[in-house]
């Protein structure tokens, strides 16, 4: 036996041992109000601080020894060389597959492997193309060793982190060991052939450079993130929910042009009979339940019904938006001395025909078939435009001149010994031209799919672009005084206003420019501070901002707040939910493999009300996990319990902690400050502001939007449907988005 195999083979009985000796269940100590995914997946985490200090030296080792190999191999071979490589890496490993379906008495994935690779070893000249998908629709299956053996009831055991090894187990060791033991060019040692397998190992992990740049530019706990990721992608893979004949009816009848009229559609599909966590296939049925609805009532949706049991039926408590640190005397005055009691007489709930009156839709959106509110706002990941990231090349290429890659990355110190402020921005070939300034949703950072597409749009325009990350992010924090706790609009607006000041003097003395006009657009919580920035702008004009662009702002952030709350605590209701969030997590997976094309085809999403609250329960809470990880100043290369806080912790939550003060004892003294209604005198008295919403936006209620339209009359612009940004990819909106900024365009120019 040669020496290599020889070192295989006593690894694997090595590990063996360990995998085949009994593990007990770990309890968890405490009820969290949020699930810990990685725990749920993975068990206790027994070396954290072993694995976090690992995992920190491999992140090192991938920035300065892997990822320069990646980006001169990727500049070197086009996008589609590298898929071709990386197709033949793919057919040469059908040992291993073959020999897991086995083991796991899976004769259908047995012969479908044993198909594929026939078929693509010669019409598919060696594997380069997959000639049994285009030809006989055969898809592959990605089986490994460590899917038989669980199949066999070996227990995965802790997760580690190994020297080069991002994300492991012991089974997950064990199951590689024999991956590569059943790799043919494991046995052909000659120098051309190691140079081959050399080439073919830096394509593969070439694919992973993007994700992990993401993880590294989104996540403030890289480390947790991807313990997360693994524990979720091993369960998908171990269930077989990565296969698309366990997904494909959802996401086949959501494309109501390909398959019919969206109407008849469903919204999803709800698992029953799962297994215990040892069992191997999830059943998943293929019945649907249908959830029409009437274009009839999309232009008032819940309009016979405005006594919601969420609205506010009493009057919100007001305070001074102007110094919420040392507020009026008089409790009835406003900061810009409109008397309380003067404003409350036009507060209070409406009658019918008051709210009709009211919300006139003014965007219609043609053949939009609502599901839940929740479900809706998941839209917003239709948001594309043509151009954004096509090229020929990898990301990482630096040949790859895609419209995202042009984009440039700087920073800007913002106050002494703290980290400086990144952010990114694109000009047009006249440094002079007008710029667009981009607030991003709650949680967002600059490198934002929705800020680059907006971006696009007012590119294309001709204007440059400023993207700023969210002030309610990780990375904002780290650049802002230890003090700085974001969430009070008017406090957020004053730190965003010197961060713009900033930026926008950086860009201007370094090109020796002066931007011709400025335009301010946000989006969600962006959005609403957007507008208390304008409201400081009109008091004392330090930026010289022509317009400002709100799309989807809380009207009262104190109710979007605990809305978001109510949405991200149903998991506790949720039975199965390991299996629940893996298959919707398989979901999305799947949708996030489509096309361009195929997306905009989408009528509607595959996802039930329960599976939409799991995602945007997950997304937003990670965002806050985030957030209170930074402002903790949590060490990230030793065994930490912030997640104990974390996971214990809502935005309410987060207000008691972090917002509340001598001057503002509860939360109820938050619910006037951080509404709209606290700058309304700016709202009623100045025509520099757009705002669009959505008729059904759970995160506000009809009486919100009523009460603001009477303030912002037709400077506020109602759409039908689309929730929570669920409507930005829509023609009939961006159209109207494109009016606003080409008209702003001119009006700029002829002055």
């Amino acid at each position: 036996m040669k020496k290599k195999q020889k070192i295989i083979v006593s690894a694997i009985l090595c590990i063996g041992l360990y995998l085949f000796t009994p593990i007990t269940s770990v309890a968890i100590d405490e009820i969290h109000q949020y699930p810990d995914y990685a725990q749920e997946y993975l068990g206790e985490d027994k070396y954290e601080k072993f694995n976090r200090k690992m995992f920190n030296l491999n992140m090192r080792l991938n920035k300065y020894a892997l990822r320069p190999i990646h980006i001169l191999w990727a500049s070197i071979m086009p996008k589609y060389g590298m898929d071709r490589i990386q197709n033949v890496y793919t057919n040469i490993q059908y040992p291993k597959r073959l020999l897991s379906s086995i083991i796991q008495k899976d004769f259908n994935t047995t012969k479908n492997e044993t198909i594929r690779f026939l078929t693509n070893s010669t019409i598919g000249l060696g594997g380069m193309f997959d000639a049994a998908d285009r030809f006989f629709k055969i898809e592959q299956r990605d089986e490994g060793m460590e899917e038989a053996l669980a199949k066999c009831k070996i227990k995965q055991g802790p997760y580690l982190v190994m020297p080069w090894l991002v994300s492991t187990s012991p089974r997950g060791m064990a199951g590689a060991l024999l991956d590569n033991a059943l790799n043919p060019s494991t046995y052909i040692g000659t120098p051309v052939v190691a140079m081959v397998k050399a080439g073919l190992t830096v394509n593969r992990t070439c694919f992973m450079q993007p994700l992990i740049k993401m993880i590294e530019s989104t996540y403030a706990d890289p480390y947790d993130i991807t313990k997360k990721m693994y524990g979720l992608e091993r369960y998908i893979k171990i269930h077989n929910l990565d296969r698309k004949n366990i997904l494909n009816t959802d996401v086949q009848l959501a494309m109501g042009n390909e398959f019919g009229n969206p109407m008849e559609m469903n919204q999803g599909v709800e698992p029953s009979n799962f297994p215990s966590s040892n069992s191997g296939n999830i059943n998943y049925p293929n019945s649907l339940n249908t959830y029409p609805s009437s274009p009839a009532t999309q232009n008032l949706p819940d309009i016979n019904n405005p006594i919601n049991k969420n609205l506010q039926t009493n009057p919100i408590r007001r305070g001074n938006d102007d110094d919420i640190t040392d507020p009026p005397k008089d409790k009835n005055k406003r900061g810009d001395g409109i008397s309380y009691n003067n404003i409350n007489k036009n507060f209070g709930i409406h009658t019918v025909n008051e709210l009709k009156d009211l919300l006139k839709v003014d965007i219609n959106l043609e053949n939009y078939y609502p599901q839940h509110p929740v479900t809706d706002a998941m839209r917003t990941a239709l948001f594309e435009q043509e151009g954004v990231n096509k090229s020929i090349w990898s990301e990482f290429s630096i040949w790859n001149k895609c419209f995202r890659n042009k984009i440039k990355t700087a920073s800007v110190s913002i106050y002494n010994n703290k980290e400086p402020y990144k952010y990114k921005y694109i000009l047009q070939k006249d440094k002079n031209s007008p710029v667009a300034i981009i607030y991003p949703s709650i949680g967002e950072g600059i490198n934002s799919h929705h800020s680059t597409v907006l971006a696009k749009i007012f590119y294309d325009e001709g204007y440059s672009v400023i993207i700023q990350g969210s002030h309610f992010q990780w990375e904002f924090v780290k650049s802002m005084p230890d003090s700085y706790k974001p969430g009070i609009p008017a406090h957020d607006a004053d730190y965003l206003k010197l961060v713009t000041h900033k930026i926008l003097d950086s860009i201007e003395n370094k090109y020796k420019c002066k931007f011709g006009g400025k335009t301010v657009i946000g989006t969600s919580f962006g959005a609403m501070t957007s507008l208390f920035l304008a409201q400081k702008e009109s008091e004392h004009n330090t930026l010289n901002i022509n317009k400002y662009i709100s799309i989807n702002p809380p009207i009262e952030l104190v109710y979007a707040m605990q809305e978001i709350d109510k949405n991200t605590q149903e998991w506790q209701s949720s039975e199965h939910l390991k299996e629940k969030v893996a298959i919707t997590a398989a979901k999305i997976l799947q949708l996030s493999n489509l096309n361009e094309t195929e997306k905009r085809t989408l009528g509607t999403l595959p996802f039930t009300e329960e599976e939409s609250k799991l995602i945007t329960g997950f997304v937003l809470h990670q965002k806050l996990s985030d957030l209170i990880y930074t402002l903790e100043n949590t060490p990230n290369n030793e065994k930490t319990n912030i997640y104990k806080l974390v996971n214990n912790m809502n935005y309410e939550d987060y207000a008691k902690r972090y917002l509340l003060s001598e001057n503002i004892g509860s939360i109820n003294d938050l619910k006037f400050i951080t509404s709209l209604y606290s700058i309304q005198n700016y709202l009623e008295n100045n025509n520099n502001y757009t705002i669009y919403h959505t008729m059904d936006d759970y995160l506000v209620n009809k009486e919100q939007l009523a009460e603001l339209k009477k303030i912002a009359k037709d400077r506020l612009i109602l759409v039908n449907n689309g929730s929570h940004l669920g409507y930005l990819y829509r023609d009939e909106f961006l159209n109207s988005l494109r009016n606003q900024i080409k008209l702003h365009n001119e009006i700029i120019a002829n002055k």
